[in-house]
């Protein structure tokens, strides 16, 4: 199986990915955050799309979903839990079903926090994960609608992907991530190199996405609150992860 995969800005900071299969000429879109970034993919390419794939509800991941399906004649794949804020779904998933477009699957994993339905969906043959805004790469999502216990469990099922899997979130929030990570845990190397590595990527005007998940279990505090170092770090030591988790949450919240 063969697909190429597009990286491009949409909005003022999200990024758009679409996703084409050669062999079958399927071309799927992650989330639909704005028409025209899209097109200009799309016809830049000389491909039509035929899939989108929603990951949760917010508007800057779902502005797009009606004027492409009207255009294209998308089929829309969403989250089970936000059917009824999500418009012009026809298919809907939750955490353990599967979607198949063409040759390409997709595992759909439950992250739920940033919103109560938010999924993430993992190709695990193309080693990428699209996880919208549940985890950024040295952050994850603000939460608007969790709770810290069901968004860590989130997170722990990203963390437990193939460490080579190619992280592909929502928004350019990286180089603010890496400045909140270093004020708790400015003597991990790991971040540290990879905070030099933001640096010179946003000083030549480049994405910071997609990122190694491995590089981000050794470096994004967030996939560490079950690490009694990082938990001495901020004052709670021997407390659950979940406590860590939501004390780490709270400190980015008001950073």
């Amino acid at each position: 199986m063969m697909a190429e995969i597009v990286v491009f800005p949409a909005r003022s900071d999200n990024y758009g990915y679409l996703i084409h299969e050669e062999a079958t000429g399927r071309t799927v879109s992650i989330d639909a955050p704005e028409t025209e970034a899209i097109v200009d993919v799309l016809e830049a390419r000389g491909w039509t799309l035929t899939d989108i794939l929603v990951t949760h509800h917010h508007h800057d991941h779902t502005e797009a979903i009606a004027p492409l399906k009207a255009r294209y004649g998308a089929h829309v794949t969403g989250p089970r839990g936000e059917a009824d804020k999500i418009e012009g779904l026809d298919a809907l998933v939750s955490g353990g079903d599967s979607v198949t477009i063409g040759e390409m699957v997709f595992e759909v994993i439950d992250t739920p926090g940033h919103t109560l339905g938010h999924v993430s969906f993992h190709a695990p043959a193309l080693k990428a994960l699209f996880c919208a805004d549940a985890l950024f790469s040295l952050g994850c999502g603000r939460m608007f609608e969790g709770a810290p216990g069901p968004m860590w469990q989130g997170l722990k099922r990203l963390r437990a992907l193939d460490p080579e899997t190619m992280i592909h979130c929502g928004h350019e929030y990286t180089q603010a991530n890496a400045k909140f990570a270093l004020s708790v845990d400015g003597e991990n190397a790991a971040l540290v190199r990879r905070a030099e590595e933001v640096a010179r990527l946003c000083e030549k005007g480049e994405p910071t996405i997609p990122s190694r998940l491995g590089e981000e279990i050794a470096a994004n505090p967030f996939l560490r609150a079950d690490d009694q170092g990082l938990a001495e770090k901020m004052g709670l030591p021997g407390r659950p992860p979940e406590t860590v988790f939501a004390a780490l949450r709270k400190a980015k919240d008001d950073f």
